[in-house]
């Protein structure tokens, strides 16, 4: 089979632009039952701004709960060097730095420009490593913008070109806004592939219109090998009008294990039915009337067979 790795985003992008905060005791509930169906790498927060992102605001506490668990590998996003710093003091095993490929979202999220935020990877790279954290680079409104429209692919490369040159372990693109198409998706990653044939690439889709699940499977179909998904389906952008919606983790698990991708660390498949359980689960503890993600309520086919 061939081999897609989930990254679970549920407790930062699930989380942080709902309005309903959530305890640091069912933040760190939602990792370790995330960690229980099998899933190992897990975006557990985001060290931003408390003001901007008031459920971030006890980055440091949830990390705190979770880390010690030997089989989580933790993720923390951040923004600029106080982020960076925040997350080496807490402990994380890799950081995901944003860096927004539109001007006009760039300066809406973080105040600066694309350029200047390549400029402030760069210069957090180095001391990323050197405090022993695996480095992402996500190139966020990827495939459009709210405020500046249409993003060519010709832009996401050359913003790419600047952020490979600070040496990321790992480049990711984002659909932040849910715009994109698989034609799209399959420009980028080749586009991406011609300037480095080498780096793996990861991708975050919404499914605000109805396209995160095509872009995923275009995207493996692709060469990508990562894939962020949320648990139930919950979670946006806090920045962009009207960007709802991640991919349900466990409504793509029901597309790539049907497809034939195997999810789990060790070949299998990651726990489908579990994670729907924790999307239904999250969705209450959100005041959500269900999940957004689909298989909680369809359930899996073929249906188990009962022992």
């Amino acid at each position: 089979m061939n081999q897609v790795q989930i990254v679970e985003v549920s407790p930062r992008d699930g989380l942080q632009n709902e309005s309903r905060l959530v305890s640091t005791e069912d933040k760190a509930t939602l990792v370790r039952r995330c960690l229980d169906a099998g899933v190992r790498r897990v975006e557990v927060t985001a060290f931003a701004h408390p003001e901007r992102v008031p459920q971030m605001a006890d980055a440091e506490a949830v990390l705190a709960e979770v880390r010690d668990d030997p089989r989580l590998t933790s993720i923390g996003l951040v923004l600029n060097r106080r982020g960076l710093d925040r997350a080496i003091a807490a402990g994380c095993d890799e950081i995901t730095a944003v860096v927004v490929v539109s001007d006009g979202l760039a300066l809406r999220n973080q105040g600066v420009d694309t350029a200047a935020q390549v400029a402030a990877w760069q210069a957090m790279a180095d001391d990323a490593r050197s405090a022993g954290l695996a480095t992402t680079v996500i190139l966020a409104a990827a495939f459009g913008c709210p405020f500046d429209g249409e993003v060519s692919t010709e832009r996401v490369l050359e913003v790419a070109r600047g952020v490979l040159d600070g040496g990321p372990d790992e480049l990711a693109i984002a659909d932040t806004i849910g715009v994109g198409v698989p034609a799209q998706v399959r420009s980028i990653v080749s586009g991406l592939r011609a300037l480095d044939a080498q780096i793996p690439l990861r991708a975050h889709f919404h499914n605000t219109r109805n396209t995160g699940y095509a872009n995923a499977l275009a995207a493996v179909e692709s060469g990508v090998s990562v894939l962020d998904a949320s648990a139930g389906g919950i979670g946006g952008c806090p920045f962009a009008p009207g960007a709802t919606g991640n991919i349900g983790t466990e409504d793509l698990l029901y597309l790539l294990h049907r497809s034939g991708y195997a999810t789990a660390p060790d070949g299998g498949r990651l726990d489908a039915e579990s994670l729907a359980a924790t999307g239904t689960w999250i969705s209450g503890v959100l005041g959500l009337p269900q999940a957004p993600a689909q298989l909680g309520r369809a359930g899996l086919f073929p249906r188990p067979v009962a022992k």
